[in-house]
């Protein structure tokens, strides 16, 4: 076993260190790998040592390592909390995540989040409706309502126009104000009415009346048990001693659904958009596949958007006992993280990793423990299915009807927003003509869309 007690990693100040990571998230933490191997530490303001795994195997070992050892819930709150909530099951650790975890995952099983497909097409076409011809908008905005208004209506079960419009206002506000500020405990300060804490503070409390309004209105009404929206499910749950959620349990739920199924959905469609655009025989293989119903072929577009262009960069556990990882022996207290996106980036895992090849997903590519855009083991994200799912009924219905173009050639860098990496322009596009009409599939049309990748 190696001497030293955490392996090698940069020795800049941890500010510098963080100034780095910000500048090229994408790119660092590959780019740390290569320098120090597959086990590296690191060191940003406000946290303690991190040690990074960027090897399969030792991923797995984190994945599936004893969930009382590797506290995922205790690593996730010191940047989650303040948003989510204590009740949240990302910052809950032990028995009672599990708990937690057992409640929740029904309303997100595979064949129920099917049932939701219709009306994610639906919002996707009202939504396309709105886009300027000509004139290049950020494809991001436009994700963002999609997937909050499914959110909204899905998960929430909202009907009425009232209560949507003031919910699209409290969330957009609760998600402007959820910034670095909530990342970095040393910015959490109160410093009068209009400092960047405050402002987050009262938007919390904003969304919060509106959610436990909505509670208290939904378990007043008749039809509750006969309603599919998550929010309803989730008022029938019943722990194992028969006792419902509580208040408190469903809206730091609820928050985290929005926080974890809304931005990061939109964000990974936006990605999607961006690297089709600029992937031109990709994108004409997506629109045939969009055209002629091939589920297979987008769902590979959208696991290779999640490889390329992940939203998060790591998964953190926080060591609870002194553990020995890839030949080091870490002290309790440890963050260890598998690194998202310098797995996504080797090219023993991925060949020429830098291009965008969905085709890569249907050769058999990737694995559990490569492949980790949702984290994995007993902690791996509740609403996967869920977002690879939307991520593709919203891409078909655009690839159906839009033909869209990249405002300029060259790829748009990642840029940290709150927690995720986002295209730093928004995804720039242009809609060239007017909607299709017509969005079944015809001989013509796919023959049409098909030409281009035949010739290449």
């Amino acid at each position: 076993m190696a001497e030293a007690a955490f392996p090698p990693g940069p020795r800049a100040p941890a500010l510098l260190q963080g100034v780095r990571y910000t500048r090229s998230p994408l790119s660092y933490l590959s780019h740390q790998r290569e320098r120090y191997g597959d086990v590296f530490s690191a060191r940003y303001p406000s946290f303690d040592r991190t040690v990074y795994v960027a090897d399969p195997a030792l991923v797995k070992q984190v994945f599936t390592g004893n969930p009382s050892q590797f506290h995922a819930g205790e690593a996730n709150a010191t940047v989650l909390e303040p948003a989510v909530g204590p009740k949240s099951v990302l910052v809950l650790d032990d028995d009672e995540h599990m708990r937690q975890r057992k409640l929740l995952l029904p309303p997100f099983h595979g064949e129920r989040v099917r049932r939701y497909g219709d009306l994610m097409r639906e919002i996707a076409e009202r939504e396309m409706e709105t886009w300027p011809v000509g004139r290049a908008f950020s494809a991001r905005d436009h994700t963002v309502a999609i997937t909050l208004e499914v959110i909204l209506r899905a998960v929430f079960g909202l009907r009425e126009a009232g209560r949507l419009a003031l919910a699209r206002e409290v969330v957009g506000e609760f998600a402007r104000r959820s910034h670095r500020v909530v990342l970095y405990p040393f910015l959490r300060k109160d410093l009068g009415r209009f400092s960047p804490w405050a402002r987050f503070k009262r938007a919390r409390a904003e969304l919060d009346a509106f959610i436990y309004e909505e509670i208290a209105a939904r378990r007043k009404q008749p039809d509750a048990e006969e309603r599919d929206d998550v929010l309803s499910l989730m008022l029938g749950a019943t722990h194992e001693d028969g006792t419902p959620m509580t208040d408190t349990e469903l809206r730091d739920e609820l928050v985290t659904v929005i926080g974890a199924g809304h931005e990061t959905t939109a964000t990974s469609l936006a990605w999607a958009l961006e690297r089709l655009l600029r992937t031109p025989a990709v994108l004409e293989r997506a629109r045939a596949a969009a055209i002629g119903d091939d589920d297979d072929y987008l769902d590979a577009v959208v696991k290779e958007t999640l490889r390329a262009r992940p939203v998060i960069t790591e998964v953190a556990r926080k060591l609870t006992e002194e553990t020995e990882i890839g030949g080091y022996r870490l002290p309790a207290g440890t963050f260890v993280s598998p690194a998202i996106t310098a797995l996504h980036f080797r090219a023993d895992l991925f060949p020429d990793p830098r291009m965008f090849r969905p085709e890569r997903f249907l050769e058999g590519e990737g694995d559990t423990y490569s492949w980790i855009p949702f984290g994995g083991g007993v902690r791996r994200c509740l609403g996967a299915a869920f977002a690879q799912y939307e991520m593709r009924v919203v891409l078909s219905t655009i690839l159906r009807r839009a033909e869209l173009r990249a405002e300029r050639p060259e790829p748009e860098p990642a840029r940290i927003r709150n927690i995720t990496l986002a295209p730093e322009r928004g995804a720039r596009v242009v809609l060239e003509r007017p909607l299709r009409t017509t969005v079944g599939a015809s001989s013509t049309a796919a023959a049409t869309v098909a030409a281009p990748q035949r010739a290449g």
